[in-house]
């Protein structure tokens, strides 16, 4: 991740959650079934059988609080993990990185990671999959669902609440396409705004 990226994550971390709730700048976005399509997102999460859990990029837990079972958190950004230690006091959350994470091989049933493979250039996807593959008997993808008015890849200009603009690379994926990017998988969820595929 360069340093811009390490700044935007930084800054956004305080509104970060309104892209989940649908306020702040997200207030005005028209976006028909959001609530009711994240519930079931939430709800999937949840029915999960594993007992241990790694959210890598974890952000500010509101994905993460779903998992049920013993829940570790992995964030690059020290103002996201802040959110998400108060969020999740019970949670064990460690400031590092996605593509040299600091765990043994197999440690976890389960790697779960919420909107940040998308932002994953071609190689960067290859070093996280090999990592993921690593640390984790088993891997889940919760992504944004390609959708008619948005390229299956494009640069975004996002400007946040202090009127700072960042540019970030994002994807957007159909379930056959996250399923034959990662190799297998079953779809655990497929929507308007949400894919979750788990291997």
């Amino acid at each position: 991740m360069t340093l811009a990226e390490r700044s935007y994550y930084s800054r956004r971390a305080a509104e970060y959650d309104d892209f989940y709730l649908g306020t702040g700048l997200y207030a005005q976005r028209i976006r028909p079934g959001w609530a009711a399509e994240l519930a079931d997102l939430k709800a999937v999460l949840a029915t999960l059988p594993f007992r241990s859990f790694l959210d890598v990029a974890c952000g500010t837990g509101f994905l993460t609080e779903s998992l049920r079972g013993a829940v570790t958190g992995l964030d690059q950004s020290a103002s996201m993990l802040a959110v998400a230690r108060a969020r999740m006091p019970q949670a064990y959350l460690i400031h590092g990185d996605a593509l040299a994470m600091p765990f043994r091989g197999a440690q976890f049933d389960c790697l779960l990671t919420g909107h940040f493979y998308g932002h994953l250039d071609e190689t960067t996807r290859r070093l996280f999959l090999t990592e993921a593959r690593r640390v984790s008997k088993s891997l889940l993808i919760v992504d944004a669902a390609k959708r008619d008015e948005v390229g299956s890849a494009e640069y975004q200009e996002r400007i946040l609440n202090d009127g700072s603009r960042h540019v970030v690379y994002k994807r957007y994926f159909t379930p056959e396409q996250l399923t034959g990017e990662i190799g297998t998988g079953q779809v655990l969820h497929s929507g308007r705004w949400f894919v979750a595929v788990l291997a």
